[in-house]
């Protein structure tokens, strides 16, 4: 029998899903509601092996949701957390910049008065 895995280690997994360009894009776009894989690659513009393997590991952690509708396969988020997990590292990213261009600003300030 396996040692259950820490809680530690389960979130490092979940935000190393959650760790590529592609996936975060995926998620976003998916925001606005269900997509089928057509119109993502529209908006995302990579081959499309390379969005069927990155919407697999979303799948594949239950992520995201697909669904077949005639010829298309349709992707959702599977809840409403994943949208407010973006909501909320969008800003974390933007309290971050602001926080270094006052810095920034400081900094040119301290070097202007220093001339």
């Amino acid at each position: 029998m396996t040692a259950p895995v820490p809680l530690y280690q389960a979130k490092a997994e979940f935000f190393r899903v959650l760790g590529h360009p592609v996936r975060i894009r995926v998620l976003e776009l998916l925001q606005d509601g269900p997509r089928p894989v057509r119109e993502l690659l529209a908006d995302i513009a990579i081959e499309p092996s390379a969005l069927s393997q990155q919407l697999a590991v979303l799948r594949r952690y239950g992520i995201v949701v697909s669904r077949r509708e005639g010829p298309s396969v349709v992707y959702e988020l599977a809840g409403g957390d994943i949208a407010e997990l973006l909501r909320t590292a969008r800003r974390i990213l933007t309290e971050l910049i602001t926080g270094q261009n006052e810095l920034l600003a400081e900094l040119r300030g301290a070097e202007a008065a220093a001339r």
